[in-house]
């Protein structure tokens, strides 16, 4: 973007079967203290539309409605922004809330300091369940990330995701957007990371808008947690083969804590119960953690489940993407 080029900004959003998700997210945009943007909606295959919430809420803002065949969220979001309007696109996803005061945020943001690419950290919003609120807990704590997804202190550099990010049209044209390789055996999780490596790598300039949040509603169940989880571990081998200098430290912690808690549980059963102390510490620490950031004694109980799912999760995935892919040798699916 030029200095004297106007700023208009696309909010580009894939979805697939999530009409209900939709209704609530345009309900938040609806609230916005400035509604100067476009909204792309990129049905991704659906079986169950949104076209019904899409046509209530055409009065409100400027709404574009695409339906396509199933690919996935990557390519999908490359497709809203081929059609967009505007030269600055975001993209959110279908489980976001967004506050009233995210648009003013960015726009002035960009406007007194503007920067090709930001990206924004997810919160939990008081109306959220404890399972929402926990599993909020355990994807931004330090403790359990590194801080790397864009809360507080971190131990790596911050990459933004998809779930709240924007990018010029200039980046969109000299990167090729998000990649169209799925990641993690044909599941989503890892090409956000891929572009944002690519977006640096170009160099851009990147930054975390921290005051331009979003309440991230994620997974409703343990089970669908634990399976999210486990794809990043194993797209971050992905990354790894497809970006040299993908893989950090920190993305080696998780797999280090399974293989540890599993010896410590054995040791404790059959040398001494001693060996059990580091794991009720650790179980300590997630509980007073969480306690103190949420105030709230049943989300600090279920956030030392969602911790050690996501811990383990992870690391289980990242221990599968080496095995397969870097000793078996097996190619992305």
């Amino acid at each position: 973007m030029t200095e004297n080029e106007v700023l208009k900004i696309s909010l580009i959003i894939p979805v697939y079967n999530r009409p209900d998700e939709i209704e609530e997210l345009f309900d938040s945009l609806s609230k916005q203290s400035v509604l100067d943007f476009e909204v792309v909606i990129v049905e991704d295959g659906s079986s169950v539309r949104c076209d019904k919430q899409v046509e209530k809420y055409q009065s409100v803002f400027d709404i574009q409605y695409f339906y396509k065949e199933n690919t996935g969220p990557g390519i999908s979001r490359n497709y809203g922004y081929e059609r967009a309007k505007g030269n600055y696109c975001i993209f959110l996803d279908s489980d976001c809330v967004i506050p009233p005061q995210y648009f003013e945020v960015v726009q002035k943001s960009l406007k007194e300091n503007f920067v090709d690419c930001f990206g924004g950290p997810d919160k939990a919003h008081e109306s959220f369940t404890t399972l929402q609120k926990a599993i909020n807990y355990s994807m931004t704590s330090f403790f359990t990330t590194g801080g790397i997804r864009g809360g507080g202190e971190k131990v790596d550099k911050f990459y933004p995701r998809s779930f709240n990010m924007g990018f010029s049209r200039e980046v969109f044209e000299a990167t090729g957007g998000f990649p169209s390789a799925r990641f993690a055996d044909s599941k989503a999780a890892g090409e956000d990371i891929e572009l944002s490596i690519n977006i640096y790598n170009k160099g851009f300039k990147v930054a975390l808008l921290k005051d331009a949040y979003v309440y991230h509603k994620r997974r409703t169940s343990l089970s669908k947690f634990f399976k999210q989880v486990f794809n990043f571990g194993y797209a971050r081998i992905t990354l790894h083969k497809r970006n040299n200098g993908a893989l950090k430290l920190v993305h080696l912690l998780p797999s280090v804590f399974t293989v540890g808690l599993v010896g410590l549980i054995l040791f404790s059963f059959f040398i001494s119960k001693y060996f059990a102390i580091p794991i009720l510490l650790l179980v300590l620490l997630f509980f007073f953690d969480a306690l103190f950031r949420n105030k709230n004694i049943a989300v600090a109980v279920t956030a030392v489940l969602t911790s050690f799912i996501q811990l383990i999760g992870y690391g289980l995935g990242f221990m599968s993407g080496v095995f397969n892919q870097m000793i078996l040798g097996k190619d992305l699916a």
